[in-house]
């Protein structure tokens, strides 16, 4: 049979409750929008402004269903990991969205037939939801080849009795050496257990029945690793990204004219023709007090100019460190649009935890990395960064372990280094040219554009048998 047009094909979209989930999802919706395909995305009350704000200048159908109560740990009214106390309640918070697998089927029964579906990885129990009605899923995967491949391959050897900091050949990959402290608890232990661990590999199971996996970045990139994570597991990974260089920032084409504060800082400093290093650690990073004023000493110290997003309550800020800075520093605790900052003409460097979201923006906006790993996939991430395609360099621990306390004579030396130094340039160089093949993957022709049109034809086309 032939494919389906454009206009009668239905996707439905359910991101997790994170920030770092949801944000690259809106940008994908966007790219589906494009061909004319109707969406109809899932969230939970306390989100949905958030959801109406960000996609209010499109037509896409946002539902809203409960978020269980009552959850043991979780303070009443959070819907997203950005507001939890701890993320040590995470495994708590991710479980709980089971319950909202009745609600979600409901919705699901008064929609119009759904060609395909795209569910977040952490949301397992919806494949359970998608075979009920016939519909294929597709799960969004927050990590990229690289971290997802390397942490398969490195299984084995993390059962052995390698050390913490000890640097072992990764199995398919010789070439590249990482250690046991490169893995968060409980992944990195011989014998790993707990509730974490429980729920990821849970998620596992239901990953590998669907119909694909749907990875934010493209295949230029990280070709060898996409070509083995489709060798050794499934299901079938598409590159589709970088998803942020498809969309334009929703005020510019809402015609909104005043700039925020920070942003007419940064045009302060351009006029003056002054680079500017921006500095932010993600939604959910937890820095120690000691850890934040070694930061503030290394940012004072190294005479860089900077603009830093900290995520702390007003009692916890230094007026009179900013007070210090101020004619070359700006601290910012509100939020802020990242790409905008990334993408300004006076920001020369980012000094990341390297989630992925923030590394593939800083690969679009061409600015190099100095590399802080803190959680999750970070820490391969900024192996990737450094040592693979080297568009950045390691912030300096004090005792050469990737996950060592970074004093502030470190800290002075690496950022000096990032905005002033040879390795610095080297880097900036070679992130402008993996930067444009980024850009250009998601164009129209381009291989990102090319992977999401065959994977719509085929799932069309399976419908319509």
């Amino acid at each position: 049979m032939a494919s389906p047009s454009p206009r009668t094909i239905h996707v439905v979209v359910f991101p997790f409750m994170s920030k770092g989930h949801t944000i690259p999802i809106f940008d994908l919706a966007r790219f589906l929008l494009c061909r004319k395909i109707s969406i109809t995305i899932f969230t939970t009350p306390a989100n949905r402004p958030f959801f109406s704000n960000s996609l209010s200048d499109t037509n896409i159908n946002i539902i809203e269903i409960p978020f269980p109560q009552n959850i043991q740990g979780v303070p009443q009214g959070v819907e997203s990991t950005d507001k939890l106390p701890s993320m040590s309640l995470f495994a708590t918070f991710a479980n709980a969205t089971k319950l909202m697998k009745p609600h979600f089927e409901k919705a699901l029964e008064s929609l119009p037939p759904v060609t395909f579906m795209i569910t977040d990885g952490f949301l397992g129990w919806t494949l359970d939801s998608a075979n009920k009605f016939g519909i294929p899923r597709l799960v969004y995967f927050g990590m990229n080849a690289f971290s997802r491949v390397l942490t398969i391959s490195a299984a084995s050897v993390l059962r052995t009795q390698v050390s913490d900091d000890e640097l072992f050949e990764v199995p398919d990959f010789p070439w590249i050496k990482i250690t046991r402290n490169d893995f968060d608890l409980p992944f990195r232990d011989r014998e790993p257990k707990g509730p974490l661990f429980d729920f990821v590999k849970e998620q596992s199971t239901p990953t590998s029945k669907s119909y694909g996996l749907l990875v934010n970045s493209f295949y230029e990139l990280e070709s060898v690793y996409v070509n083995c994570c489709n060798r050794i597991s499934s299901p079938k990974s598409w590159c589709i990204g970088p998803l942020c260089a498809f969309h334009e920032p929703a005020k510019e084409q809402q015609g909104v004219s005043e700039k925020p504060s920070y942003i007419k800082w940064l045009d302060g400093m351009l006029e003056q023709g002054k680079q500017v290093l921006y500095v932010a650690f993600g939604t959910q990073a937890e820095l120690s007090p000691d850890q934040f004023k070694e930061i503030k000493i290394g940012l004072e110290k190294s005479q860089v100019n900077f603009l830093w997003v900290v995520r702390r309550t007003i009692d916890e800020t230094d007026d009179e460190f900013e007070n210090r800075v101020k004619n070359r520093g700006l601290v910012v605790t509100e939020w802020v649009d990242q790409r905008e900052i990334l993408s300004h003409g006076s920001v020369e460097g980012f000094l990341s935890h390297c989630g992925w979201n923030s590394v593939i923006e800083s690969i679009c906006a061409k600015v190099p990395i100095l590399a802080w790993p803190m959680m999750a996939d970070q820490h391969l991430n900024a192996r990737m960064v450094v040592e693979v395609i080297k568009i950045g360099l390691r912030a300096e621990t004090c005792d050469g372990s990737v996950r060592g306390f970074v004093k502030w004579e470190g800290l002075e030396k690496s950022a000096k280094e990032l905005m002033e130094g040879d390795k610095g340039k080297e880097a900036r160089k070679k992130v402008k040219e993996i930067g444009e093949a980024a850009i250009n993957a998601v164009k129209e022709g381009g291989s990102s554009w090319q992977t999401l049109n065959e994977l719509i034809v085929e799932l069309t086309e399976n419908k319509s048998v």
